[in-house]
């Protein structure tokens, strides 16, 4: 899934998902995490990327931490990170913002390894990456 930023620079917004993962994100009223990339916005030399997320899950999320990696312009590794959205309650909206040294013309794709961290009482394994659905506003379907 190749997805066009406002700006016509690329931007990709992808997991890397085990095939029983990217199944279930098939199946409806399955529980899981969607995470939205919901705005990209420059910030000077800076951009900041704000995330839409739901825990789909009947238990909250105490804490969920995903290996993020940006690419540049040039679809070169520019930043291997850990982005924590904190607490997702189940059932509910939450925004998490961040903000990176690098123009959000540099950026050319974003791609969610998965889950680094995932903690809450009564969730299954895997409740933070399996069936871990992406979308964005932001973009456009390019090709």
């Amino acid at each position: 899934m190749t997805l066009g930023l406002k700006t016509g620079k690329p931007l990709l917004l992808a997991a890397v998902m085990a095939a029983a993962g990217g199944a279930a994100a098939q199946e409806p009223n399955k529980a899981v995490v969607a995470i939205e990339l919901s705005d990209a916005e420059p910030v000077g030399e800076a951009c900041k990327l704000s995330f839409v997320v739901q825990n789909g899950h009947k238990a909250d999320i105490g804490k969920a931490v995903y290996e993020t990696v940006l690419f540049d312009d040039q679809g070169q590794v520019a930043r291997l990170t850990l982005l924590d959205f904190q607490d997702l309650p189940a059932g509910r909206l939450r925004l998490r913002q961040f903000q990176f040294p690098h123009t959000c013309d540099g950026i050319s794709r974003v791609l969610i390894n998965g889950a680094d961290t995932c903690t809450g009482d009564g969730l299954p394994d895997g409740a933070c990456s399996r069936g871990l659905v992406l979308s964005s506003r932001v973009m456009e379907l390019a090709g």
